[in-house]
């Protein structure tokens, strides 16, 4: 996992070969203009959601994971809280290979806060539980990116 400020987004770029094409993204579009709905930047193996997200509590948010993809998530009109718990952590679990997720019963095993103008990136290896926060609705992305 990781946090930082998508001012910083670019120093990234290295860690896997579609990253760049995220960067250039994030760089030439105005994210809070996007109509909710999906943008394909790389076919299946990189893409964007950009999401109305319903506010979940602590209860609600399920634990989850990916084993084909990366996701980039930013938080646009509030902060949003996320779970997190290293996968090898958590119990078994039952893969939906069709969606590329795994949810989980397990709760997570620490918080982060994410506040817009910054990004958290989850690879296979981490298990969030995203879309913590008291706003029944925020706009946020989301790219899946070919692990």
């Amino acid at each position: 996992m990781i946090l930082d400020t998508l001012e910083n987004i670019g120093k990234y770029a290295a860690l896997n070969p579609l990253f760049p094409k995220v960067v250039e993204y994030l760089q030439n579009t105005d994210l809070m203009a996007q109509e909710p709905g999906r943008v394909n930047l790389d076919g299946n193996k990189l893409f964007v959601n950009h999401n109305v997200a319903k506010g979940k509590t602590v209860d609600e948010a399920r634990m989850e994971t990916h084993d084909k993809m990366i996701d980039i998530q930013i938080p646009l009109s509030c902060p949003e809280v996320m779970g997190y718990t290293p996968r090898q952590y958590l119990s078994q679990a039952e893969y939906d290979a069709s969606k590329d997720i795994t949810f989980y019963l397990d709760r997570p095993e620490q918080y982060i806060t994410v506040h817009p103008g910054e990004f958290v990136i989850f690879f296979p290896e981490d298990g969030p539980a995203p879309n913590i926060s008291p706003v029944p609705e925020y706009k946020k992305v989301i790219f899946k990116v070919k692990a």
